[in-house]
């Protein structure tokens, strides 16, 4: 039933001697459901790949950036945008914009995991680029490979879940563009393991699929570290709807 509390929200207004007011027809009401957060995947990465679906991808029709909702929506109900929670994540020697209570970055250090460099940040108009929030698993990528099927709400939370978003060097993120791991790969080749098992994770988290290049390209990294663990998901086991 879409709102079950709504006959025991109608009883208690009976009850109470309360029939004979006005109030607003409760079906117009904000929904009140609380989704459920994705299943998280378990066993290492490799085990985890091999038990996602191998499909070719769909098309790309239909498929646009706010099909995934707000960009850096606060899905994690914290009070700060996801873009500025990966920075302070993700950077050290983090600087905040005073009265922000630590929800705006204005400066910090990254060691940029796909390259190995060391890159600054500043906010502003000609420096902000120069470190970007990457989606590991691109959006139109998803897209192609399951994402069609989610729901909404749920594609939103797929565009700013924290196990899907890394800082890293932004001319290096543009070269990637929504490559997947058949196509393009980080330059630092020591991160390459971890970088196939988050999209691993993602994918199986989210129920989505790999190409038969992608699984086999991921495979074959994998099997230079066997036992490589999945990260998970950072976002509350359930959130309220907004």
């Amino acid at each position: 039933m879409r709102r079950p509390l709504i006959p025991i929200l109608l009883a208690v207004l009976l009850l109470s001697g309360c029939a004979g007011l006005e109030f607003p027809d409760l079906y117009d009401l904000p929904d009140l459901t609380v989704p459920a957060a994705p299943s998280a995947p378990v066993g290492d990465a490799a085990t985890a790949l091999a038990a996602l679906p191998v499909k070719g991808r769909a098309p790309k029709t239909g498929y646009d950036r706010d099909q995934f909702g707000r960009r850096w929506a606060d899905v994690d109900r914290d009070g700060c945008d996801q873009r500025n929670q990966v920075l302070a994540r993700d950077l050290t020697s983090v600087e905040f914009k005073p009265g922000t209570h630590d929800c705006v970055v204005l400066s910090g250090a990254l060691l940029d995991p796909y390259t190995g460099d060391g890159v600054p940040f500043l906010r502003g108009e000609a420096t902000s680029a120069d470190v970007q929030i990457d989606h590991v698993v691109a959006l139109s990528n998803a897209w192609q490979t399951g994402a069609q099927q989610l729901d909404p709400v749920t594609r939103e939370l797929f565009a700013n879940d924290p196990l899907n978003l890394l800082a890293v060097d932004g001319p290096t993120n543009g070269s990637k563009g929504d490559g997947d791991a058949a196509t393009w790969l980080p330059p630092a080749r020591g991160y390459r393991c971890a970088y196939v098992a988050r999209q691993v994770a993602v994918k199986a988290t989210y129920g989505l699929w790999v190409t038969a290049a992608e699984a086999d390209a991921i495979a074959r990294i994998l099997e230079g570290c066997p036992g490589e663990p999945l990260p998970v998901s950072a976002l509350p086991a359930s959130r309220a709807a907004g």
